[in-house]
């Protein structure tokens, strides 16, 4: 049995299997688990930093799991794994290849045919990959340094300041990025994009 989590708003509450998952048997609260998923993800961050990569590299179902494996795999057991349950959020287990393989196409379309401004394609896709939640945990965090990966790697822009505040944490930043996260859900994505560039 894995520790007891308590969530925030806007987190997705672990099952008992996916609890068992965690590498690192002594943690036994959430901000243990935060500090370990953080020194992760940091190496994750560091490694696109010194990495270029293509449109066909970043785009592909093999980069977007692999970067979430080494934003969690020294934490999680499943990371890089899709979800084998369903959640409060996100589309049907069963339909997470096929919806994020639709997501794909249709952020190369976006970027070929200059559709949208280049904060835009990348706010759209990190957005659209959430409400996909891929994984059992870490779906913004990932979310968030995909969009980094295609606004700097494939777009010529810099990277997201995010608000410039742990959205992992309860507070001001992340209560607005919530609430321009659901203005995206209803179709507005300059709330977002402007959070993101705040």
């Amino acid at each position: 049995m894995g520790p007891e989590l308590i969530y925030l708003q806007g987190q997705t509450p672990l099952d008992e299997d996916e609890k068992d998952g965690l590498l690192i048997k002594t943690i036994s609260t959430r901000s243990e688990l935060d500090e370990m998923e953080q020194l992760n993800i940091q190496h994750a961050v560091e490694w696109t930093l010194r990495r270029r990569f293509t449109k066909a590299q970043v785009l592909s179902e093999s980069f977007i799991n692999g970067l979430h494996k080494r934003m969690f795999n020294q934490v999680w057991r499943w990371a890089g794994t899709f979800r084998k349950t369903d959640k409060n959020i996100g589309v049907d287990k069963h339909h997470i290849p096929v919806a994020l393989r639709q997501l794909i196409d249709d952020c190369k379309f976006w970027i070929d045919g200059q559709l949208f401004s280049p904060d835009e394609i990348a706010i759209r896709f990190k957005h659209r990959i959430v409400t996909i939640h891929c994984y059992p945990n870490g779906n913004g965090r990932h979310a968030r340094l995909m969009a980094d990966v295609i606004i700097s790697h494939l777009l010529g822009g810099k990277v997201f300041s995010w608000g410039g505040a742990n959205l992992v944490n309860e507070g001001e930043a992340r209560t607005q990025y919530l609430r321009a996260m659901r203005e995206g859900d209803a179709g507005n994505f300059q709330p977002l994009i402007h959070f993101a560039r705040s």
